[in-house]
Parts: structure tokens; sequence; C-alpha cells
């Protein structure tokens, strides 16, 4: 099993949120009559949930491992 980190996930989620900034300004285009679509919206929504979830796990986890000392 391949441990992504919360900086990699992060990142990533963040290049999928600007490729869904990018498609909601320009999703398609036309040329002579013939439409041209950019990219695949709910493909990016797809994988902002992935990125989104992997973020949550990496910190989650982070979190899980740290020690709480209560001084006594």
């Amino acid at each position: 099993m391949t441990v992504i980190s919360a900086e990699v996930a992060q990142r990533n989620l963040n290049a999928w949120i600007a490729a869904s900034e990018a498609v909601a300004r320009n999703q398609a285009y036309e040329i002579e009559g013939r439409k041209l679509t950019r990219a695949n919206a709910e493909h990016i929504d797809k994988m902002i949930l992935f990125w989104e979830a992997k973020v949550v796990a990496a910190t989650s986890s982070r979190r899980s491992r740290t020690r709480y000392v209560v001084p006594m």
C-alpha cells in the first residue's frame, strides 16, 4: 500500500481545484462550427473529491499519531 503524504495530497487537490476553475471559465469553444471540449468537468469533480479525502486521511492520521501528555 502506498502512503500519500499530506503535502502531496494537498498539492494534487490544489491542482484539480485550479483545473475546475479554468474549466468553469472556458469549458468548451467552437471553431468553424465544430465544438471542442477542453475537459471533462465530471471527472474533475470526482478527482477533487478523491484528493480531498486523501488530504483528510493524511492529516487525520498525522493527528492520531500525536501523543498528548497531560501534566499531573
